[in-house]
């Protein structure tokens, strides 16, 4: 049975997948009218957790008790979870983007009418009604897709506050959201709070569990470490717990003045690029061995500007000099024969294959480089596979595993592993360290640093500008599409960055 005032107790949840055991006695207890962080690494079992809660994963061992039931509970699946007041948003919005956002928000629970059919009319009243109440600007009618990621985010969790759910999971929901959506989605959850929902709020930034959590539940390799108020956990004190160990200060892995790259070579030189509708002309300079990082608010066209250098965009004005040679990129294949890499931000759609593995995921962009005539030999590519899966750590249990069976951020590093294998005098890595636990960060953030130390060009894309801070050389900022000015390392510092990307003083 339940003590008074808790709404859901998970407890000595065991789960495996082939080769891997997932979760090992796992625990998470749920208060009504609590905001819980579910924190750990990647592979640490958060989504398993979920997946075990939501009905999603067949749990081998454990109860889980929700409140106005008597005995544990077993879902079968998602709707089962949903009927029992179980709602769940992921860091990926599973809805569908060729219906109206009012068929999305009431899909499989439509107002009808007296004959049985949908009664449109009362649909989008009632659709209207819900987004005015969260102060959502959003034509009800529109496809789904008609909107951006940030908002369709916020569409799928306004679908999950409608339910009257007593339970709220938000599965990584601030990933896509830039501050001011995070800023409205805090709103959301402490008016839910307010109405005595518990919410379990999966996610990697520390500064958002501190601004919104009342308490935290940390599982590193499958098992419990620990239940915490937040006043008792420190954030030093939390990372410690994820990660098994004490933890060095991020900040210093960059060396001081890591050199003046601008004597160096260059190797990218942009001149009046552009894209219609997503990206104004720009120029940019790319030094040898340098990281220029990309920063502004979401949608202020970070990724379109790489996507043109790239090719993967075709630019509609200006030109580009790779190595002092002015080129033309008709398309992405073209931009890997001279020696440059682009990692998505979006892992899912056009980064990872599923249903291939690790080991065919790893190989996909040197045997593309190779040409299809041209198959790289089985020992090469397990040879290839092997030394990456060591080098970033990729916890997986075979290289023949299929990559959809990893966690998110094993998956962002196997499509890293991908583009190192092409060993590219230019990289583009959009948004890298997104979703992935602390630890793994600061990994990459080293190789990046390392991989310019080699004498190779990054461009880096993160909507953390400490991460920024602490891996870039120069910094350009972009505003609506506009590359608006540059700064350079001497005056990188999280005011500068912060008054650059607002406008600053100017009139702009």
């Amino acid at each position: 049975m339940l003590e008074a005032g808790v709404v859901l107790k998970m407890q000595g949840i065991c789960m495996t997948f082939p080769g891997v055991k997932a979760l090992d006695h796992a625990c998470l207890t749920l208060r009504k009218g609590e905001i819980r962080a579910l924190m750990g690494e990647n592979g640490a079992g958060k989504s398993t957790l979920i997946k075990c809660l939501t009905g999603v994963n067949k749990f081998e061992a454990g109860e889980i008790y929700l409140d106005g039931f008597d005995k544990p509970i077993v879902n079968k699946d998602t709707m089962d979870a949903q009927n029992k007041g179980i709602a769940t948003v992921y860091q990926e919005v599973n809805l569908c983007p060729n219906l109206s956002v009012a068929e999305n928000l009431y899909i499989g629970r439509e107002p009808l009418t007296k004959i049985g059919t949908v009664n449109r009319k009362a649909m989008n009243k009632q659709a209207e009604e819900l987004m005015k109440e969260l102060e959502l600007d959003v034509d009800v009618t529109r496809n789904l897709e008609d909107y951006s990621l940030a908002l369709q985010q916020m569409i799928a969790i306004a679908r999950a506050v409608d339910m009257d759910s007593k339970v709220l999971i938000l599965d990584e929901p601030t990933s896509s959201l830039d501050d001011r959506e995070v800023e409205k989605l805090f709103v959301m959850m402490r008016r839910l709070k307010a109405k005595g929902v518990g919410i379990i709020f999966v996610t990697h930034f520390l500064e958002q569990v501190y601004a919104v959590c009342d308490a935290i539940t940390v599982l590193r390799n499958g098992q419990l470490v620990g239940e915490y108020d937040i006043a008792d956990l420190p954030r030093v004190k939390l990372v410690a717990a994820m990660m098994g160990k004490d933890f060095d200060d991020l900040a210093s892995i960059k060396k001081e003045g890591s050199g003046d790259k601008h004597k160096e070579p260059l190797v990218i030189e942009a001149r009046g690029m552009s894209h219609a509708g997503t990206i104004k002309p720009f120029d940019l300079d790319i030094h040898k061995g340098e990281v220029i990082g990309l920063t502004g608010l979401l949608g202020s066209g970070r990724s379109e500007l790489a996507r043109v250098i790239y090719g993967a965009d075709r630019n509609q004005t200006g030109t580009l000099k790779v190595n002092g040679k002015e080129v033309k990129i008709k398309n992405p294949i073209d931009a890997m024969n001279l020696g440059m890499g682009l990692l998505p931000d979006d892992r899912k759609a056009e980064g990872i294959i599923g249903d291939l593995s690790v080991r065919e995921n790893i190989i996909l962009a040197l045997q593309a480089k190779a040409g299809i005539m041209k198959r790289i030999p089985m020992a090469k590519q397990i040879e290839i596979a092997d030394k990456y899966i060591d080098l970033l750590q990729i916890k997986t249990a075979s290289r023949e595993t299929l990559i959809k069976q990893l966690s998110g951020g094993n998956q962002q590093k196997v499509i890293l592993a991908r583009w190192l294998a092409t060993d590219p005098d230019f990289l583009i890595l959009d948004e890298p360290t997104r979703g992935i636990d602390i630890g793994t960060k600061t990994e990459i953030q080293k190789l990046v640093l390392k991989l310019a130390d080699e004498g190779k060009s990054l461009i880096f894309i993160s909507s953390e500008i400490e991460e920024m801070l602490r891996t870039c050389n120069r910094m350009a900022v972009l505003r609506d599409g506009a590359k608006v000015g540059e700064i350079e390392e001497r005056d990188m510092n999280q005011m500068n960055v912060m008054k650059a990307i607002a406008g600053g003083d100017s009139n702009e």
